[in-house]
């Protein structure tokens, strides 16, 4: 597969002319060269801590986020985030067979609205490490749901978050979490009146948002709208296993549940993804993005694969999955 990557990141991934290298090599001498030599190995493996667990997991090289950071590269520009009232949420258990073991979830309804109320839903799934407790990043699904986006109340749906386990919400022998959504989370929500004849929308974080992308391409007539944020997405099976050997059991399990290949059945389906312009997973969002059918939304704003800039997409993402829902 051709290289992605668009002209110019060559110096920053530090691959190539323009990237790190000794002096003289190519190019200038530039400021991420000198922090390249002054920090060392030891300080790039101390921020690589501080990036996160799902970082390391991906295979992700620390002095590169530790760059990114000291050049700005992850700094995210974000309008304070504004809330009104929250509405109520429910957290439960229940026996997935599809899991083979007891689930959590989180059931959240909006600002004014409560049990027995028939709304659309979003099924928001985690990311890698996490559960129904914080899938969405920075606030509760029922805080999410509340959110003022430009001065405007999101129009009102639900939420419902589910333990997905860390297998990348594709099956695994003896775990199936995207069978767990379809044929128990959905029907558990539909009995509190929540998808149960109004549209669903799916939307998810780093690996969630694959699974978010997943979860829509196998079920086109089921998801009315798909939001990724970061999504975690690979170009091949081997980058895969070398970064996460979890997350796919087989190379044909790659290829039967790779979000770019089956971009294409995402046809009729309003699709927005939001990944930053130094985000690791930068090359699989650019190879989806040429992917998916002509009318979806993707945008590389400036960030990298952080809680900061997990945040600050979620009011668009919220806000674009809401309009598609309620129109």
């Amino acid at each position: 597969m051709p290289d992605p990557s668009p002209p110019g990141r060559d110096e920053r991934s530090g691959d190539g002319p323009g990237g790190l290298g000794p002096p003289g090599a190519t190019g200038r001498l530039t400021r991420r060269r000198v922090l390249a030599w002054g920090l060392g190995v030891a300080g790039a493996v101390v921020v690589a801590g501080a990036v996160g667990a799902e970082l390391v997991a991906h295979g992700v090289l620390p002095g590169q986020q530790t760059l990114d950071r000291y050049d700005g590269a992850c700094d995210v520009s974000a309008a304070p985030l504004r809330f009104g009232t929250p509405g109520p949420s429910v957290s439960g258990t229940f026996r997935s067979a599809a899991r083979d073991r007891d689930v959590g979830y989180t059931l959240a309804w909006p600002p004014g609205h409560g049990p027995g109320a028939v709304l659309p839903l979003v099924v928001m799934l985690h990311g890698f490490g996490g559960n129904h407790t914080d899938s969405v990043a920075g606030m509760t699904p029922a805080q999410a749901l509340a959110l003022e986006v430009d001065g405007r109340p999101l129009p009102p749906m639900a939420m419902v978050t589910v333990d997905g386990g860390n297998g990348y919400w594709n099956a695994h022998p003896g775990d199936d979490p995207m069978a767990m959504v379809v044929d128990e989370l959905l029907p558990l929500a539909g009995r509190s009146g929540l998808g149960a004849g109004a549209p669903v929308a799916a939307m998810g974080i780093s690996m969630g948002g694959y699974g978010a992308l997943l979860l829509a391409e196998r079920h086109p007539g089921l998801i009315r709208a798909v939001a990724a944020i970061s999504p975690a997405i690979w170009t091949t099976y081997d980058e895969a296993r070398t970064a996460n050997p979890g997350a796919y059991a087989t190379a044909a399990d790659f290829t039967a549940d790779d979000a770019v290949t089956h971009a294409g059945s995402l046809a009729g389906v309003p699709v927005r993804v939001a990944s930053g312009a130094s985000d690791p997973f930068h090359a699989g969002v650019v190879a989806l993005e040429r992917a998916l059918p002509p009318g979806a939304t993707v945008t590389y704003p400036s960030g990298c694969h952080t809680q900061a800039f997990f945040t600050a997409q979620e009011p668009p993402s919220l806000a674009f999955l809401g309009a598609h829902l309620t129109a």
